[in-house]
């Protein structure tokens, strides 16, 4: 088992409006082949889609992508860390929002539908080489209980996401009940290695995986968002503690328990 990971360079600078797939196939190194996974920053897709903002709204700009606020914490300057859902589905800081690689005195937002964008350079990129090729986009996120970050797809089209290996039997014969390996996120993270956030490579290909592409009609990277009533961690630690409390205030003072001082 082998594969390879190349990052595309020579790509300008992305303005609202650019043809991704055009650009995208005009720089690369060499033909694509049949089973490829080009993986993208979504940061060009939001340039490329006009999802730019003056950086001085970032704070409402983060307000107006959250749909829920898991946790928030004061920071010494002032400006507090938000850890929200954003109308994806996606749990991290700030809702996605971001000033890395944006233009000056703007931050970026995220694509408003990452997977039907993904679909879009997919079917352009197909259309422009003949190469039955997959995409992912990818964006950097913290993880809870664990230091720094990594990239996770956010979009997907023309790539299997997950593979599946409930029902089959492990190496020395066991069988496989919850084993569900994220082959998107995993993607996503193997990529930015190449791409990195300094060095102007928004772009890489993936090759050697050719049995994880299929169809763009297959389920996007939004399949991978786990439901509310299968997340464990819906709040952050003292926001679940709070309410706690008060449910347990309230419940006190409907029996009585608890006087008017």
């Amino acid at each position: 088992m082998r594969y390879s990971i190349e990052g595309i360079e020579g790509l300008p600078e992305i303005e609202a409006g650019a043809d991704l797939a055009a650009l995208i196939t005009a720089a690369l190194p060499s033909p694509l082949e049949d089973g490829d996974i080009l993986v993208i920053t979504s940061k060009v897709v939001s340039k490329a889609e006009g999802r730019v903002v003056r950086a001085d709204d970032r704070e409402q700009a983060i307000t107006d992508e959250t749909v829920r606020v898991v946790a928030t914490r004061d920071n010494p300057g002032g400006v507090p860390t938000r850890i929200v859902e954003n109308r994806l589905g996606i749990i991290g800081a700030a809702a996605g929002v971001d000033a890395s690689n944006a233009p000056e005195g703007t931050v970026l937002l995220l694509p408003i539908d990452p997977d039907a964008s993904a679909r879009a350079i997919a079917t352009g990129i197909r259309s422009l080489t003949g190469a039955q090729v997959g995409v992912l986009l990818s964006d950097t996120l913290g993880r809870p209980w664990r230091e720094g970050q990594t990239d996770i797809a956010i979009g997907a089209a023309g790539v299997h996401v997950f593979d599946d290996l409930r029902g089959r039997s492990d190496a020395s014969g066991k069988p496989l009940a919850v084993t569900m390996p994220c082959v998107a996120d995993e993607l996503a993270s193997a990529a930015e290695l190449v791409k990195g956030k300094a060095a102007g490579v928004p772009v890489a290909i993936v090759r050697g995986l050719g049995r994880f592409v299929g169809d763009l009609d297959l389920p996007g990277a939004r399949s991978i968002v786990r439901p509310a009533d299968r997340d464990m961690f819906r709040q952050g630690a003292d926001e679940a503690y709070d309410d706690g409390y008060r449910a347990g205030f309230d419940e006190a003072q409907a029996e009585g328990v608890l006087r008017d001082a």
